[in-house]
């Protein structure tokens, strides 16, 4: 997935998203500092959003079910690691991808699981804190060896 990818995504829920938080187009409007004009050609499907609106529709709604539905898990890290091209740093706990994430190896302590919706990569260690996220399958399972030599 790419910053395109999820912009069209997600100016395609956009409607959908505003809808579940029971906000009018004005108010919508407002919340993400676009005019109303705007959010209708968005929600007709007539334009698509800019990045930094579906950054912060990601960010101001990132509870929201229908983007947690979509995207497979928190929208801030699908942001994250898309603007970052991946993350490689150790992050906070995750929950060890009990919902939308499958297990694909598992090296010493450390294994790498794919989002079963975004299909992106994470390596995990054994207490469930965030290593690395990518979209690059190649790049991942690379750091998964470099991560599992560097901790020997």
């Amino acid at each position: 997935m790419d910053k395109e990818q999820l912009t069209q995504i997600m100016s395609e829920k956009l409607k959908l998203i505003r809808t579940e938080k029971g906000y009018t187009q004005d108010k919508m409007a407002e919340i993400l500092g676009i005019s109303k004009k705007t959010l209708v050609q968005i929600e007709k499907g007539r334009i698509q959003a800019g990045w930094m609106c579906i950054v912060a529709v990601c960010a101001l709604f990132r509870d929201s079910e229908i983007i947690q539905t979509t995207l497979g898990g928190d929208p801030v890290d699908v942001i994250e690691i898309i603007g970052r091209n991946g993350i490689d740093r150790a992050k906070e706990r995750t929950m060890g991808g009990k919902v939308w994430w499958k297990d694909l190896v598992k090296e010493g302590r450390f294994r790498l699981q794919q989002n079963m919706i975004s299909q992106h990569y994470r390596i995990l260690d054994d207490s469930n804190f965030r290593w690395y996220s990518s979209f690059d399958e190649g790049e991942a399972y690379n750091r998964l060896k470099e991560i599992t030599n560097e901790s020997n």
